[in-house]
This record gives C-alpha cells, sequence and structure tokens, in this order.
C-alpha cells in the first residue's frame, strides 16, 4: 500500500511538473535593426527585425514582414539608429588573467589569485560584444570552472571553449621558468615529451574538460628561452597529439612562430595556427591545401612593446617581440592575399580584457576589408570552433547572441571599439 501510495505521488509531481513546463510564457523579443550585417553573404542590410523566442533566433528578415509574425505582447528594442552584428568571437584568449607585474605575477600570485578574478575579465570581453571566445591555455583547469559557471548562470560571461593545460615540451614555450631544478612546484603540469606522454596528458586534460588541445609547436615571445620560433616537437609527436585529439572528438590549436614547426604542425593536421609570425610560402600553400585556419594575434605588439618595459618584462623579451611584430603583420599580409583562412583571435590577456575589438583595424590595415574583419570574427570563428549552427550569424535557430554599434562598421571597422548594445541568448547584457 505504501509502494503504491509512493508511485501515484510520484506520478502526480510528475505530471504537474510537465504540464508547468508546458504551460511556462515563451519569452518573445522583437528587435528592430536600422541596419543588419549579413555576414554569411557578406552585405549590409536595412530596415530589417529579429524576432526571437526565448533564447533562439526564430526569424529574421524585412521589418513589415517580421513584426506581423510577433505576438502583441512581444518585447520590443529599437535599434532602428543602429547597425546590428552577431555576437563576436574571439578564437584566441587567456580569459583567467593579465599582466600586472612580471615578478609580482611569477612570485607573489597563486592559482586561487587568479581564479577569484577570472569572472571580471569574462565580463569584460562579454560586455566588448564577444559573445563566444575560445580560451587556450589556462592553470589548474581554472577555464574550465569558469565556463561551467557561465553556463550554469551563476557568472556573466561568454560562451567559452578551453583548452585548459598547454601541451608543452621540456625546456620549451611552456617550461621556462628560470628557477632552480631543486625547486618544486605544486602544480599541475602541461608537460610532455614522446608520444605516451602527450596521450596520457591529452587524456588527462579531456577528463577534466578540455574542449580542445593547445599545442606549444614553437618557441615564444613571451617566455624567456633564446629562440622565438624554433620547434620544440618532433612530427612524430605532432602528429601524436592530433592523432590522440581526434580520437576523443577534439581539435588542436598550435602555438607556432618559426616557419619549420607551423609546417610540422599543419602538416599533422592542427585545426589552426596561432601567431604564425614567421610563416613562409611552402607554410601557406600547405595551410591553403590543408584549410588550416590562421589565428594571428596582430594587434598586441603595439601594447607589449610600450607597456612591457613599464610592467618590469625582462629585456630579453621585449627584444623577442621586436623581431617578431613586424614580420608577423607583414605575413599575415601575405598570407590574406594567397587565400589563407583567417579566424579572429586576439592573445586578450596579453593586454587589457575588453580591448579585443581593436584588432579589427589592424586587420584591415594589413589586407583585409572591414567586412572580411568581421566575417573572421564570426562565420569564420564560428567554423574554426564547429559551432557553426549555433553561433557566428543573425539566422533563424542559432542563439540570440546581437550586439549593436551607433555607425557603420563598414565605412569605419573601429567603431566596433564601441559597443553599445549586446544581448547573448536573449538576455541583454549591456
Amino acid at each position: 500500500m505504501i509502494r503504491k501510495a509512493a508511485s501515484l505521488c510520484a506520478l502526480l509531481v510528475f505530471t504537474l511538473t510537465s504540464v508547468s513546463a508546458q504551460s511556462l510564457p515563451k519569452k518573445i523579443t522583437l528587435i528592430k535593426a536600422g541596419r543588419l550585417v549579413d555576414v554569411k553573404n557578406g552585405r549590409v542590410l536595412t530596415d530589417q527585425s529579429i524576432l526571437i523566442e526565448d533564447e533562439r533566433i526564430k526569424e529574421v528578415g524585412p521589418s513589415k514582414e517580421v513584426a506581423s509574425h510577433a505576438p502583441s505582447d512581444a518585447k520590443v528594442i529599437d535599434l532602428s539608429s543602429s547597425t546590428v552584428l552577431p555576437g563576436l568571437i574571439d578564437c584566441h584568449t587567456h580569459v583567467t588573467s593579465q599582466p600586472t607585474n612580471y615578478y609580482e605575477d611569477l612570485f607573489r600570485k597563486s592559482p586561487i589569485d587568479v581564479a577569484v578574478s577570472a569572472h571580471v575579465y569574462a565580463r569584460r570581453t562579454l560586455e566588448a560584444g564577444f559573445t563566444t571566445i575560445r580560451d587556450v591555455g589556462a592553470p589548474e583547469f581554472i577555464d574550465v570552472a569558469l565556463r561551467n559557471a557561465i553556463d550554469s548562470g551563476a557568472v556573466v560571461g561568454p560562451r567559452m571553449q578551453v583548452a585548459t593545460l598547454t601541451v608543452g615540451a621540456t625546456g620549451g614555450h611552456g617550461d621556462v621558468t628560470g628557477f632552480s631544478p631543486y625547486l618544486k612546484f605544486g602544480s599541475f603540469s602541461g608537460i610532455a615529451d614522446g608520444v605516451n606522454e602527450i596521450r596520457k596528458l591529452i587524456r588527462f586534460e579531456i577528463k577534466n574538460g578540455a574542449d580542445l588541445i593547445k599545442l606549444l609547436a614553437t618557441a615564444g615571445v613571451l617566455s624567456e628561452e633564446e629562440s622565438v620560433g624554433a620547434p620544440q616537437f618532433s612530427q612524430e609527436e605532432m602528429n601524436a597529439v592530433v592523432e590522440e585529439a581526434a580520437m576523443w572528438g577534439k581539435k588542436v590549436a598550435a602555438h607556432a612562430h618559426g616557419t619549420e614547426g607551423i609546417k610540422r604542425a599543419v602538416r599533422a593536421g592542427v585545426a589552426s595556427i596561432e601567431h604564425g609570425s614567421l610563416i613562409d610560402d611552402e607554410g601557406i600553400q600547405l595551410m591553403k591545401q590543408k584549410g588550416t585556419y590562421l589565428v594571428a594575434d596582430i594587434y598586441n605588439d603595439d601594447y607589449i612593446l610600450a607597456e612591457y618595459t613599464r610592467l618590469g618584462y625582462p629585456d630579453k623579451i621585449i627584444e623577442k617581440e621586436r623581431k617578431v611584430g613586424r614580420a608577423q603583420r607583414e605575413n599575415f599580409q601575405r598570407a590574406a592575399k594567397a587565400g589563407v583562412k583567417i579566424a579572429f583571435g586576439t592573445d586578450a590577456g596579453v593586454y587589457p580584457h575588453g580591448w579585443n575589438a581593436k584588432q579589427f583595424a589592424h586587420m584591415v590595415r594589413w589586407g583585409l576589408t572591414p567586412m572580411q574583419a568581421i566575417q573572421a570574427a564570426t562565420v569564420n570563428a564560428a567554423d574554426l570552433l564547429s559551432w557553426s549552427d549555433r553561433v557566428g550569424a543573425i539566422e533563424a535557430g542559432k542563439f540570440a547572441d546581437i550586439i549593436a554599434v551607433s555607425r557603420d562598421p563598414i565605412a569605419d571597422v573601429t567603431v566596433l571599439e564601441h559597443v553599445s548594445f549586446v544581448m547573448k541568448g536573449g538576455s541583454v547584457i549591456k
């Protein structure tokens, strides 16, 4: 009898819950857009409206037609004097931190310091109009915790794909500390040598929440090693990174400044080359042949040269930046002209979060049209993330991730540095 009563109670609760869920009214929003950037077709449309149901876009089209399908109690957002775009995507961020003082950051701050401030940078990024980011390296799985907190609604921030620990070689870009070998640190390590260690590390990262794998294919700028671009894994090791990641359904982003390391990573099958500073003609042709994206952070050279001496960075690091900054921009121009696929990525965290859109002007200065630069941060970036079904354009079925600016970004792309309206998933953030 007791068991029967319990079953009836459970059935009643289930029924009431189902009825309640079905009877909840849908949140309907109508956005009136004076100009709308159609990033898929590379054009700007006028007098458009966007009908949103809960967190998704239901309909986009001429205002008169779309408005006729909206219920009388729909919330209306009038952006008829603005240009409306899909939420922007930054494919190369380090959103959990940003530099304040070189030695204090190294010696005084713990992962707890990083974790408690990460949400601040996430919100700044979102309010700057970047509704989706790919975060390519963070300590102690802080990026996983931040992503999960955002997804649950506990923290305000962009949609995130995270790489967790960067995969680096002993003595390489991710392992040059300058400390005595007798000093021991209790943090998780992304250092792996040889195929077996690499495979085990990748499994460990995916087990603990990685959405993608970040490979340190070459030396780098912001580490105290002699080279800026020497390869740091063999071809066999890079192949293993991509093969292991693919087995678990993950893509690989390769930090690569130097010529040979870029080509090894492309041959291995990485999804994107990050930086690409010293790429040569053969590397460009390989990237075109393989369909590899170039994610080149061509703004932050300005910030590093202007501010990093004040932040206490060693002269060796500043000199390395001087060697690659101009070359990276010139090679970006050559790659873009050759038809290499370009996705927007800034290395935000090397400079202040929220400044991500400053890169658009540099992309235009170094070879892209304003529309191409915007497409790099929308449809192209969504393709790189394998999220074309949910973000990257304003069209039915996608998340209602929408931004607006006061003027025409096709006429002046710097207007994207001053986003006046941000919506993520149908909720107004700014």
